[in-house]
């Protein structure tokens, strides 16, 4: 299903598809949202991942930093859940292999936060 793939990543840098971003992203099905800001830096408020939702996927996979200091709120985690869409947050280089697996069979967002 997904033909963009996350190459590597590394504490402040990503490279999808072989392009390089230096900024947090949001990765759709088709297409790459660069330079993805929030509302608070180190948290995860609904109105950060509105486009995320208006996309319907099945499954979102928060990359929340190398050492995982990004939070998902509790109203944002019910936000996604109230529309049967399924979460998996985790630090980012595991949210970065998550999303590699999973979104070859199905429609999956990720939004990752690349620094701390």
């Amino acid at each position: 299903m997904a033909s963009i793939m996350i190459d590597s990543y590394a504490f402040g840098k990503i490279v999808i598809d072989g392009k390089e971003y230096g900024k947090d992203v949001i990765i759709f099905p088709d297409r790459v949202k660069a330079n993805w800001w929030r509302k608070e830096g180190h948290k995860l408020h609904v109105e950060d991942i509105e486009d995320i939702l208006r996309e319907e996927p099945v499954l979102v996979v928060v990359g929340t930093g190398k050492f995982g200091l990004m939070q998902v709120l509790p109203d944002t985690e019910q936000a996604i859940k109230e529309r049967n869409i399924e979460l998996i947050v985790g630090k980012t280089a595991k949210a970065c292999e998550i999303y590699n697996e999973l979104s070859r069979d199905k429609r999956v967002v990720a939004a990752l936060h690349l620094t701390c």
